[in-house]
């Protein structure tokens, strides 16, 4: 029997990490515990530490992974070939809630990823704010004069803040975050996220606090040393490129790298975005504002969707003024560098 093709919406997995809430609740209207906070929700998700699970359609109750299993390439598209051959869905999307601040951290890039943590991919990723609080910020990249060996003594010395640059952000701001940036999501900020399917977290720094065992959560200082980009210097927030406009409908670009191209798209009430998935790249549509439909399944603020690779034509139409995020995979590459590889 034909694996049937259409927009899948999911029930996400949630996070009780320490720095979480209750914003999902309180802000977005989800349905969480009774007790404790919630980190992340992660929204479209086929990793071994958390699968989302369809909630729609002839596939409710499949977990993605199990998806992917039985369409392969028909789910995420030849462009993501390389993933495929890593048994890797490619992509994960997050909702965060951070009610007080993330560790000082950075991710590896794909290579070393490769070298040190098993089938890990490594961990691009890009934020868009949701909710931000008065005088809301982020840690992004490095002061000027930061070197890897004075990186090392400020950590062990307990003295990292001069090293560490702040960005003030706000509702609607967007960030792209490459693979070995210096990071911190800071309290009082709702984000949205989406990044490489990925879990590898190196942390150099974690504000004195204990885990939920009442220990120091672990650092992997060696490790985050080997991979932070030291030529990053006080990066911004980045400014949205403007692809298309006409009445009642808006494109801009967010984010573009070799993993995924992120847009935000606005539609006026009534007005439809037509495309269509040819096999190349799977798409995820995300409803940050407002309400629409895509090919009838409904999208209200905040949810996502994924289009399979192999979906053919598709309508995306605002039931009411709604912004949503695009993402999808534009370049036919080899996929992840190797390690050794240039």
């Amino acid at each position: 029997m034909t694996t049937p093709l259409y927009p899948m919406t999911f029930t996400p997995v949630l996070k009780d990490y320490v720095w979480g809430g209750r914003n999902l609740e309180t802000r977005l209207g989800r349905r969480l515990p009774p007790e404790g906070v919630i980190a992340e929700s992660w929204e479209i998700a086929a990793h071994e530490d958390g699968t989302s699970t369809v909630d729609n359609g002839p596939l409710a109750g499949q977990p993605l992974t199990a998806v992917h299993a039985a369409l392969g390439l028909d789910l995420i598209g030849r462009r993501n070939a390389w993933a495929q051959a890593r048994g890797k869905f490619p992509l994960l999307i997050k909702l965060l809630d951070a009610a007080t601040p993330l560790s000082v951290q950075v991710h590896p890039d794909d290579a070393y990823a490769l070298a040190h943590e098993g089938n890990e991919l490594g961990k691009t990723e890009m934020w868009v704010v949701l909710h931000a609080e008065p005088g809301a910020e982020l840690i992004l990249g490095v002061k000027a004069g930061a070197t890897r060996e004075a990186f090392r003594r400020a950590i062990e010395e307990n003295r990292l803040e001069p090293f560490l640059h702040r960005v003030p952000v706000r509702a609607g701001d967007h960030v792209c975050v490459p693979a070995g940036t210096l990071h911190a999501i800071m309290g009082g900020l709702l984000i949205a996220e989406i990044q490489q399917n990925s879990n590898t977290t190196y942390r150099v720094y974690d504000w004195g606090r204990v885990g939920k065992d009442g220990k120091p959560r672990p650092l992997h200082v060696d490790k985050a040393l080997d991979v932070i980009n030291f030529a990053l210097v006080e990066p911004g927030v980045c400014p949205p490129i403007l692809l298309h406009q006409e009445p009642g409908l808006r494109r801009e670009l967010l984010c573009r790298n070799r993993y995924f191209t992120t847009e935000r798209v606005t539609l006026a009430a009534g007005r439809s975005f037509v495309g269509a998935c040819d096999g190349e790249t799977l798409e995820i549509w995300g409803a940050i504002a407002g309400q629409a439909t895509v090919n009838g399944v409904a999208l209200a603020a905040v949810r996502f969707c994924l289009l399979p690779a192999a979906l053919g034509p598709y309508t995306v139409t605002a039931g009411e003024d709604a912004t949503l995020l695009r993402t999808y995979v534009e370049e036919s590459a080899d996929g992840p560098a190797r390690p050794g590889a240039p």
